[in-house]
């Protein structure tokens, strides 16, 4: 499997944008692009070609399980692993989730220092 690289971040909250940002960039050492809704994902997608995506499950207009469904069916996209940023982090939910498609589910908050480890663990095991 290839090293990860490149990662997409949904997020709607600016300063964990921020946060997660840094941590994946400096700490990580990994290429990331946010933007601050899902209705924006599938574009970026295209453009940006990531090798995994990182989804906020509440979001405004296009939440996470719908952005989701809209990867799954674009054809060029439907091959991305997604992972789910929550602070919802029930086992129901979970699983819920996964059911969904996603590959993994992070609860947030997330600990900045070891979120770029904990995606490329996620990465490893695909």
């Amino acid at each position: 499997m290839t090293t990860l690289n490149k990662i997409l971040y949904a997020e709607d909250e600016a300063d964990i944008r921020e946060i997660a940002t840094l941590a994946l960039e400096v700490i990580g050492e990994l290429e990331t692009i946010t933007c601050e809704s899902g209705a924006t994902v599938i574009d970026l997608a295209i453009k940006f070609q990531p090798q995994v995506i990182l989804l906020d499950v509440m979001m405004p207009d296009m939440d996470g399980p719908t952005t989701l469904k809209a990867l799954k069916e674009n054809p060029q996209l439907s091959h991305l692993p997604v992972i789910f940023l929550t602070a919802k982090i029930l086992p129901d939910e979970i699983n819920r989730f996964k059911s969904l498609g996603a590959v993994d589910v992070i609860s947030k908050p997330f600990d900045p220092m070891t979120l770029a480890d904990q995606i490329k663990e996620i990465w490893a095991n695909l």
